[in-house]
């Protein structure tokens, strides 16, 4: 057995990897149509010594590294069709098993997402649909009529990772100015996006538009705090589709009530979701969307082919494009 598909959830599995995906890896593999979970493999791991491949999704098992060698002697690669692979991927890592990543696949309807809501944002759409929802015509066109539309605005973009890269490409064709902060981002990085480094502060005072694409790691819990809010340009939005626990979420409900002007697109919040009682469901200029800017509908099947396309990559001996490293996950999502 030298392809495993191992999953906890089959469902997810099936989710991502359609029919006809799962068809073609076992056209170009020994892989059965089973959906192996972690209870399985420890249940008869001398079924699994052999295994050199493993396909995976949402739900992947978390192994240590004495059980990845003492289960998977014979392992090359984990080829895992979603995006973060924070929860799974050291202990593999540090038992020399090459991981790779659908993170690209998974940044494409998250960066489309974050544009989209970028373009509603400048023309002044949620603000002034929350009058104009309830009929109140005049404060709706009045409210409009405050924000700058999509020529020449400002966007200040946090994180210049792969999907901080894509809404930065994408914005081009509306002729926005895009800022951005990212303390791992060169000066010639930054020149070739065609955008200026600046800092949070700055990024938060000058911008109609904030975006926020950090890495989820411990260094950027709790950095963007009510100070930085408060800071923000009269009626500016702040759009998070990165993670809730880089906001200080009290210090932001604090300032959305004193700064009714601006608005806030949260897609993330810590907890997910919030709390029952939660001041964000009574705050008109919250708008909360259940972390829907990822891969949703028929988008999971773009990441089980990335990684089928990658998987035929490394076996011909091409360059890989997805692949994952310790010194990666440290600025990853």
């Amino acid at each position: 057995m030298k392809t495993v598909f191992l999953c906890e959830g089959e469902s997810s599995f099936r989710w991502v990897y359609s029919t006809d995906t799962i068809k073609r890896v076992r056209n170009i593999t020994d892989a059965e149509d089973k959906v192996y979970t972690k209870a399985d493999v420890m249940a008869e791991p001398q079924l699994f010594s052999d295994t050199e491949y493993i396909f995976s999704t949402w739900g992947m098992p978390v192994f240590t590294t004495d059980e990845i060698k003492a289960v998977f002697p014979a392992l090359k690669c984990v080829f895992y069709g979603a995006g973060s692979v924070q929860g799974f991927a050291v202990p593999f890592l540090e038992c020399g098993v090459k991981v790779f990543s659908a993170w690209a696949a998974n940044g494409v309807p998250v960066a489309e997402f974050t544009v989209a809501q970028i373009i509603l944002a400048n023309k002044g759409f949620f603000a002034a649909s929350r009058h104009m929802s309830v009929g109140d015509v005049s404060d709706a066109c009045s409210t409009a009529a405050k924000y700058p539309g999509n020529f020449g605005g400002k966007v200040g973009i946090i994180g210049v990772g792969m999907i901080g890269k894509m809404v930065i490409r994408m914005l081009r064709e509306y002729r926005l100015k895009c800022v951005v902060y990212d303390k791992f981002l060169p000066e010639d990085g930054a020149a070739e996006l065609g955008v200026s480094k600046c800092s949070l502060e700055e990024l938060f005072a000058e911008c109609d538009v904030v975006s926020n694409h950090l890495a989820n790691n411990p260094q950027t819990k709790g950095v963007l705090t009510g100070e930085l809010f408060a800071k923000m340009k009269p009626y500016a939005t702040f759009i998070n589709t990165g993670r809730g626990a880089q906001v200080v979420e009290d210090e932001l409900c604090d300032v959305l009530r004193d700064r009714p002007d601006i608005t806030v697109l949260l897609d993330v919040t810590d907890p997910e979701p919030p709390v029952k009682d939660s001041p964000f469901y009574a705050l008109s200029n919250c708008i909360l969307t259940p972390h829907i800017a990822g891969s949703k509908g028929n988008e999971v099947h773009r990441m089980s082919e990335y990684m089928i396309d990658e998987f035929c990559r490394y076996i011909s001996g091409e360059p890989c494009l997805y692949e994952v490293t310790l010194k990666m996950l440290e600025t990853m999502a």
